[in-house]
């Protein structure tokens, strides 16, 4: 593999970590915050897709961006409407949430479910002619995708210093304590949702408009990537602050991607790819607890070797 092969293969798996760790940075503040495992992510992944590019193609390309975010507020809402007011759980909120955005997807984009954005104009073709002159005239995704994680970072960050985000915070943690201390449950976990899901939106916006299309299974196994991602990210940030974490969980979404590219390089068959996923998932959730109980099982197999002669 010659040098520039493997610079552009690191600059691909680069921009798509990017792009999806804002889809991380979503699942960081309903499960690791909110404590809520929201599994409505691959519809509003691709809602905000569809949204975004219908917007866009009838020629407003900066607008598509903040219609995207807003359908994904509205798939937030209606998930903790059913979690908070219909006495659903929140699993299965999520999955009837999922199963529905289907149809929602396909009105959206009106009965088809392939949408073609060659000839429309996006914001990363805007970003292309803004840095023609630069040294950066052929990496207008990169510089994009940097500049809006770099922004919902410092966005998510201050929002959870706040006293809606503390008491977002201390929602996921102790509901009961929440609700001693006068705050309304409901209200918290509905702006988590609906700020969470306005994220992955923005994703998969941002997705559609880089890869000049979107189809009704764009957003199919995000919510794994997400996981894998956040639990990658856990593992080697480790606890800390917020701002710690987001950039763990980013770095967590861009390793991912990485390994991701290493297997299409290896020529590894598409459809083996749903299990490389698995697979990185159970290494991610898995690896903590193996490590930590190792020297126990390590002791264990020397005692075996030994036949206790060691403690006698």
């Amino acid at each position: 593999m010659s040098v520039s092969a493997i610079l552009s293969l690191g600059q691909t798996a680069l921009e798509l970590g990017l792009i999806y760790s804002l889809t991380v940075l979503a699942l960081f503040l309903s499960y690791s915050m909110l404590n809520v495992c929201d599994l409505s992510t691959d519809g509003c992944f691709t809602l905000g897709a569809s949204v975004g590019a219908v917007v866009a193609i009838s020629g407003h390309p900066f607008l598509s961006i903040f219609a995207a975010m807003l359908a994904g507020v509205c798939s937030g809402f209606v998930t903790a409407f059913l979690q908070t007011r219909m006495g659903v759980e929140s699993l299965l909120a999520g999955i009837i949430v999922n199963t529905g955005l289907y149809s929602v997807n396909i009105a959206v984009m009106g009965g088809s479910s392939l949408l073609n954005m060659n000839k429309t104009t996006t914001v990363f073709t805007m970003g292309k002619n803004v840095l023609a002159s630069t040294p950066w005239k052929d990496k207008q995704v990169l510089v994009i995708a940097v500049l809006m994680v770099a922004l919902v970072i410092v966005l998510l960050t201050c929002f959870l210093r706040t006293r809606l985000g503390l008491a977002i915070r201390a929602t996921g943690n102790n509901p009961d304590m929440v609700r001693s201390s006068s705050i309304n449950p409901i209200f918290t976990t509905t702006v988590g949702l609906c700020v969470a899901n306005a994220f992955t939106a923005l994703s998969g916006c941002l997705l559609s408009q880089s890869q000049k299309s979107v189809s009704i299974d764009i957003g199919s196994g995000v919510v794994t990537i997400a996981l894998a991602s956040l639990l990658i990210g856990n593992t080697f940030m480790g606890k800390g602050s917020i701002w710690k974490r987001a950039i763990g969980v980013v770095l967590g979404s861009i390793i991912f991607r990485l390994v991701y590219a290493v297997a299409l390089r290896l020529n590894m068959p598409a459809f083996m790819l749903k299990l490389v996923s698995s697979i990185i998932v159970i290494m991610a959730i898995s690896g903590p607890y193996l490590r930590s109980r190792w020297p126990q099982l390590n002791r264990r197999m020397r005692h075996r070797r030994t036949g206790g002669r060691e403690n006698a």
